[in-house]
């Protein structure tokens, strides 16, 4: 029996591309498909969260929204790569910068996934799992940042927090390990494409900085970040 479609997605097989982009806001991956890519077709809309299929330089490509947090993320990579066999998922996100050198606008590659959620609890494995990008996606977007110039960017470590608001002050216990960025979604991403055997990256842009107080717009988040769109679809 056919897996597809499920609960969360109602596109048919076949309907995404081998790789699939994965802003968590719905109305960013609405405006990557009508600003970067060519005859985009609609491919789901279950709860709002858009999915098109199109094409980037004559590369067909795919982008769905993931939603915000661990458990959002867990569900739809779950689905993209388990039962429409997708290849690669390339999560283009937002992060707050918690490293003094990482400036509101600047690229993080998250090159491994720290986390305070229990998600990796359900694999039941006798230690720590070290959730990481794949290494092929992560060398093709620092080739791409370094082709395309003028974009500050780091790649290290980020973390993957359960929590938006906290009554825990952690940032400094995080920045002490070296840790890079704060988001909310790229720990599950990493864990399901490891235990179904297949890739993750995450971009992100900084949009505001816990260190210096900085902050941009929602407008901004949803539209603005090209570089980090560009980097993604790039090593699409």
């Amino acid at each position: 029996m056919s897996n597809i479609p499920t609960p969360h997605i109602a596109a048919k097989e076949g309907d995404f591309a081998k790789t699939v982009l994965m802003p968590g806001d719905p109305l960013r991956a609405k405006f990557i498909a009508e600003t970067f890519l060519t005859d985009a077709v609609l491919v789901n809309n279950v709860r709002g969260v858009n999915g098109y299929t199109g094409y980037y330089n004559g590369k067909r490509v795919s982008v769905m929204a993931s939603g915000m947090g661990i458990p959002s993320m867990g569900i739809y990579s779950y689905e993209l790569f388990n039962f429409y066999d997708i290849d690669n998922i390339i999560r283009i996100g937002t992060a707050g910068s918690i490293h003094p050198d990482l400036k509101i606008r600047n690229v993080v590659l998250a090159m491994g996934a720290c986390t305070d959620s229990n998600y990796g609890a359900q694999y039941e494995l006798p230690g720590t799992f070290a959730p990481i990008a794949s290494f092929e996606l992560l060398r093709k977007a620092v080739k791409v940042i370094e082709e395309m110039g003028n974009i500050g960017y780091k790649v290290g470590n980020v973390v993957s927090s359960d929590v938006f608001y906290s009554d825990r002050q952690t940032t400094a216990a995080w920045q002490k390990m070296g840790a890079l960025a704060i988001e909310m979604e790229s720990a599950a991403l990493y864990m399901n494409a490891a235990r179904a055997g297949k890739n993750a990256l995450t971009i992100c842009t900084i949009s505001d900085s816990l260190v210096t107080g900085e902050v941009t717009t929602a407008e901004e988040r949803q539209t603005s970040f090209d570089d980090m769109m560009k980097i993604a679809l790039e090593i699409a």
